[in-house]
């Protein structure tokens, strides 16, 4: 009976779900642009929440899904257990759409190693302008 309890424990354990990573970002302080050119300009603040066990870069890229083509950039930031990603880790391209909001999607892939070595992904959007 008491091995048939453990097992079951050890089942219910193995189901359950890791938690998943997670990264939040606002526009707050990023200058207005609306003219179609963007801006170089410093990363958005970062939050980030479950990063995977074994990480040791963080990519970012940025991509405006109304018109993916256009290349807004990132950067890759050294993971050391931080739970945030403060403004000038990396430039990139501003949001900066020239007709009406954008809903623009920031990607963040947990990697083993800076060229590579995936150990999760986590997406955000929001649009801009707000």
């Amino acid at each position: 009976m008491l091995k048939l309890a453990f097992a079951a424990a050890a089942a219910i354990a193995l189901a359950a779900p890791a938690s998943a990573f997670e990264i939040g970002f606002s526009w707050d302080g990023l200058k207005s642009c609306t003219s179609g050119n963007p801006n170089t300009v410093a990363n958005p603040r970062f939050v980030l929440k479950d990063v995977p066990e074994g990480t040791k870069f963080i990519r970012f890229k940025l991509v405006d899904t109304n018109v993916r083509e256009f290349n807004h950039g990132g950067g890759v930031v050294a993971y050391t257990g931080q739970d945030v990603v403060e403004p000038g880790a990396f430039k990139y391209k501003s949001p900066c759409p020239p007709n009406g909001a954008h809903k623009y999607e920031w990607t963040a892939t947990a990697q083993g190693k800076k060229s590579g070595g995936k150990l999760g992904t986590a997406k955000a959007s929001r649009m801009y302008p707000e």
